[in-house]
């Protein structure tokens, strides 16, 4: 049996757009012959459903694109590359525990636990409808193919985990944050930060831009400030996980993994 990671850009999500994109195509075939209506509502409607189709169009190449350097099958796995390198920095004691944040289909989770056989490794996820693909029983069997016993997952939320303050010895995170919608993303950063014990590691790696993390630089030099032993930024987008080309390509621009010792 071969684990099944699935692909971070969901089948459905592809369907969903490529449906839309050939829809909107009909349509603007349709109010283009003035078949239905004339006039200026023809002009409108025929306008509306020809931006609805180029929009769509160039979500469907986005997605197609993606999916395929992301598949864990394809030449460019993407996917590995990042897991790998993540998991690189974390390492625990024996007897330790650690968290992966958003496990997905258990893929760190899992290969952070290869990498520390003498300690255990909680992934958590909420695994909602958007990536209806990922749930508990996919991890669970990944790490029964990956002949990975020293891992669980359960059911839990980023935004307020359910964990006494300093609980493990080490912390990771991979492309999660970015996804949660209206929430503050260093405050993010600091809910996860805080179930880590003092002189664990951590590992988080996300689309760290300041759009949507705000001056990280800055942040780090908190943490440094508020007694972290080492905390250090880097950027993933040239050439470590991925070019620069790349990332804009993949719209991942902005990435970055944040490691250090708390």
């Amino acid at each position: 049996m071969k684990p099944d990671y699935k692909n971070w850009v969901p089948n459905g999500l592809i369907a969903v757009c490529a449906a839309v994109t050939l829809l909107s195509l009909v349509f603007v075939f349709a109010f283009g012959t003035g078949a239905i209506v004339s006039g200026t509502p023809r002009t409108i409607l025929t306008i509306a459903f020809a931006v609805l189709f180029i929009l769509f169009a160039k979500i469907t190449e986005w997605c197609l694109t993606a999916h395929s350097a992301f598949s864990y099958n394809g030449k460019r796995q993407l996917s590995c590359a990042i897991i790998d390198g993540v998991a690189e920095y974390v390492s625990l004691p024996d007897g330790g525990v650690g968290l992966d944040v958003g496990c997905g289909s258990g893929a760190l989770t899992i290969a952070c636990a290869k990498r520390n056989p003498r300690a255990e490794f909680i992934g958590i996820d909420k695994w909602g409808r958007e990536y209806s693909e990922f749930n508990r029983p996919l991890c669970e069997k990944n790490a029964e193919a990956e002949g990975v016993s020293n891992v669980r997952f359960e059911k839990g939320d980023a935004c307020r985990l359910n964990f006494a303050d300093e609980t493990f010895d080490a912390v990771t995170s991979n492309y999660v944050y970015h996804n949660i919608m209206g929430q503050d993303k260093q405050k993010l950063l600091l809910e996860t930060l805080r179930v880590l014990k003092k002189g664990g590691k951590f590992a988080i790696h996300d689309i760290m831009s300041p759009a949507r993390y705000g001056d990280m630089e800055k942040f780090v030099t908190e943490l440094k400030k508020s007694g972290y032993e080492k905390v250090e930024l880097i950027d993933t987008t040239n050439g470590k996980f991925m070019t620069r080309r790349e990332a804009r390509r993949l719209m991942l621009g902005g990435s970055a993994l944040l490691v250090g010792i708390k």
